[in-house]
């Protein structure tokens, strides 16, 4: 129900002569409701002007954001000495959980990303063949360090977990397919070819010792 400010005033008119507290009422109410309807539609409705402002404030204020995510992705990507993508939609919570896990051990970071903000990384980080890679869920794992870990860990997780789906990754800078990084997978971690190595370089020493000892003996055995 609208009233009119003649309505007001013929009402106040006739309450002047003959007020009683229920016309009193009446009119504050009508008064108080028309102040606050009035006041609702000024201060909640903005003019076209203050709505363009405010999607334009809220559009800098997305692009910023995007662009930020943006560059900490490519700051990972640079700095990463191995790089598995792969789409992990089929796996459950649990799978989920113990391959994070898993990856998290070996000092691999793991995180599902959006593509679109994965591509302009990876644009950034002159990583263009990779983007043929973020198509459908992507999910990126990350090491700075054991180029090895991330296709280790991942390739052995997925034969167990068949949903679990590589896509592809980077290897020292060079884009590298789903069968390099299984192939890559086969190769003993960053421990063990350590162990390898130090084997390696203890050979030699080895040999040394063992034919001194067996001169040594030689000789024990001509004096005998």
């Amino acid at each position: 129900m609208r009233f009119e400010k003649t309505d007001l005033r013929q009402l106040g008119s006739k309450t002047r002569k003959h007020p009683t507290e229920a016309q009193n009422v009446t009119i504050f109410f009508v008064t108080y409701c028309t102040f606050v309807s009035r006041f609702r539609y000024d201060f909640f409705v903005p003019s076209p002007k203050i709505k363009t402002e405010v999607k334009l404030l809220m559009s800098e204020a997305i692009i910023a954001k995007k662009a930020e995510q943006v560059a900490i992705v490519a700051e990972k990507m640079k700095a990463a000495a191995s790089i598995v993508v792969v789409d992990s939609r089929g796996l459950t919570v649990d799978q989920d959980t113990v391959l994070r896990r898993n990856l998290r051990e070996s000092g691999v970071e793991f995180k599902v990303i959006k593509n679109s903000i994965l591509s302009r990384a990876a644009e950034e980080a002159g990583l263009e063949d990779l983007k043929g890679l973020f198509v459908g869920p992507s999910a990126v794992a990350f090491s700075n360090e054991d180029v090895i870990a991330p296709a280790k860990v991942i390739s052995e997780f997925a034969k167990d977990a068949e949903a679990l789906e590589i896509k592809g990754g980077v290897v020292d800078g060079a884009f590298t397919s789903v069968e390099e990084i299984n192939a890559l997978a086969s190769l003993p971690n960053k421990e063990g070819m350590l162990s390898m190595l130090l084997s390696v370089l203890q050979a030699p020493v080895r040999n040394v010792a063992y034919a001194v000892k067996a001169v040594a003996e030689s000789k024990e055995d001509g004096a005998a």
